[in-house]
């Protein structure tokens, strides 16, 4: 079971974090997580076998792959993506229609038809009862906006999900109905407090020589939802760093023993004569052991940049304070005035907040690139510094008596 569950989620995180268009800043790996952890949440204390739930955390992993094809008809294509994983990992066939069916289960309007498919669609829709339902909302709505060209104003948006919460949506299984009903009625309570706020404002405006301006910049943008991406974004680009930095350092030390253990014990023994036949398959073998600890060390060296800017530079929105690599010289009343300019910016703040999210995009680039290189260096010096060792031994170590080796 557990064999099978970290294979999915090893796969899903590759197969979203490379084919995910980026505009699915709500369907995405973050939302997959949130499933995963919500349906294990609901089974927790259940009396569901193990097989089931089993079954319950791969569709969770795998529900919503379908989106790298597109959002239209996702499901379908998630089930294909699942049984193809699974078919390839010799699942057993009942099982792995089990999964494909409660994939199908989570369409919108489907009416789940036993106490796994309703633990499925409660899971994928928990957030309606989550604290954090506005934030996770505003990343829907800017899917919407980037990907299906759905621009809808404050007011559309507020009754599209007072729609949603009070005749479209419930809770199925009665442990998510016990677990988030409350939090669902408050969230619907806010909504409708807002619509009215919102309706109350709107008449005011009306009388306003500035009222369109104002509809742009309060209703239009979805301030809290474009924060929460570069969350999101930003933090998944470090914890793709950081297993980046992991595999090198996995990699150099691999290596650094290997080469002590040639130094230490190949090495001395090779002045003595009757062991010529061995010197080329050392040096191979050590050559390419040198060429991966090189190469692991270059992957994870970090550049050295100067640390300082000037007001100037400032003032032409060209040095990005998000970096200590750019201010890590300065003094401290001149970081903080820089940093004070720049909050009183939004074009400013959100320009650095975007470059940022691209250099480290930059920086990982050239990470998995040298580590692409690495492995594939390891591997071959592997194989070669073997197959050089099997023909020394056999055209030449035949010849030596075997104790002349040791």
């Amino acid at each position: 079971m557990e064999n099978i569950l970290l294979e999915a989620e090893k796969y899903v995180i590759r197969l979203l974090n490379e084919k995910l268009d980026n505009v699915y800043v709500y369907h995405n790996l973050s939302h997959t997580q949130r499933v995963v952890a919500t349906i294990k949440e609901l089974f927790e204390n259940s009396n569901i076998s193990d097989k089931n739930k089993e079954h319950l955390e791969l569709a969770a992993w795998f529900h919503d792959t379908g989106f790298i094809k597109g959002a239209e008809a996702h499901e379908k294509e998630s089930s294909k993506i699942a049984t193809a994983f699974l078919e390839k990992n010799k699942y057993p066939e009942l099982d792995t229609k089990s999964v494909s069916e409660l994939i199908l289960a989570t369409e919108m309007f489907y009416e789940p038809a036993n106490a796994l498919e309703k633990l499925i669609r409660d899971a994928d829709s928990a957030h309606i009862g989550s604290k954090n339902y506005d934030e996770i909302c505003e990343l829907l709505r800017k899917e919407w906006e980037l990907a299906s060209n759905k621009i809808l104003s404050e007011s559309e948006w507020l009754n599209e999900n007072i729609n949603w919460l009070t005749t479209k949506h419930r809770f199925y299984s009665d442990i998510a109905s016990a677990k988030w009903d409350a939090r669902k009625g408050k969230n619907l309570s806010q909504l409708l407090k807002s619509q009215k706020k919102l309706k109350h404002e709107v008449e005011k405006l009306k009388h306003k020589k500035d009222e369109l301006s104002f509809k742009k910049s309060k209703v239009e943008l979805p301030e809290r939802g474009i924060e929460t991406m570069f969350r999101v974004a930003l933090r998944n680009h470090i914890t793709l760093s950081d297993i980046a930095d992991t595999k090198a350092n996995i990699l150099l030390s691999v290596n650094a023993i290997i080469i002590s253990l040639v130094l230490s014990n190949l090495v001395s023994k090779l002045d003595n004569p009757s062991n010529d036949y061995l010197i080329w398959p050392t040096v191979i073998f050590a050559a390419f052991t040198v060429a991966s600890i090189v190469l692991s060390v270059l992957a994870t060296r970090p550049n050295v940049t100067k640390g300082k800017f000037s007001k100037q530079d400032v003032a032409d929105k060209k040095v990005n304070l998000l970096f200590f690599g750019n201010f890590h010289k300065m003094k401290l009343d001149e970081f903080e005035w820089a940093m004070h300019e720049m909050m009183k910016d939004r074009d400013y703040l959100y320009g650095s907040l975007t470059k940022d999210l691209y250099f480290l995009g930059l920086v990982l680039n050239r990470k998995y690139n040298l580590l692409r290189t690495t492995y594939t260096v390891f591997m071959i010096g592997i194989v070669i510094s073997v197959i050089a060792f099997a023909v020394a031994f056999h055209f030449y170590g035949i010849e030596t008596p075997a104790t002349t080796v040791l």
